[in-house]
């Protein structure tokens, strides 16, 4: 359904340590476009193969009109993770580099039985989400 995601940050080098820190637990690589001129205004991860012919990333990166970067007012990006520890691990790398928690790592039994996530916000502002849905437990259980 979706081909990318990309949110604004004002500081390039911060945000890439702050999502290369939360991305990482997930299983979420860099991406690797090849094009240093875009390298230098935006950083990305998950799948970007054949020249973005298969994309499937989210990208964070320098507002391409030039204006600061703020965040969206009910903007969130959510992230799947594969179990509860991945959602706790992501959580804690987000607070150890810069952001904010929005909700720790729980069960929200109110969007579902199943719906374990933590939200938080990226050190632009830009709000987060980590979702695992299953019964899995930090131990796979």
């Amino acid at each position: 359904m979706l081909s990318y995601v990309y949110v604004g940050t004002s500081d390039l080098k911060r945000a890439t340590r702050f999502y290369d820190a939360v991305l990482t637990p997930l299983g979420m690589k860099r991406c690797v476009t090849g094009d240093a001129a875009w390298d230098r205004i935006s950083a990305g991860w998950g799948l970007y193969e054949d020249h973005g012919r298969r994309e499937l990333a989210f990208w964070v990166g320098t507002p391409f009109d030039g204006r600061a970067a703020s965040p969206g007012n009910g903007n969130m990006v959510a992230f799947r993770a594969r179990s509860w520890g991945e959602v706790d691990a992501a959580h804690a790398a987000a607070l150890a580099h810069g952001g904010v928690s929005e909700g720790p790592p729980g069960l929200r039994p109110q969007y579902d039985p199943d719906f374990y996530a933590a939200y938080m916000r990226d050190p632009d502002g830009n709000k987060l989400a980590v979702v695992c849905r299953g019964h899995l437990s930090a131990t796979g259980t």
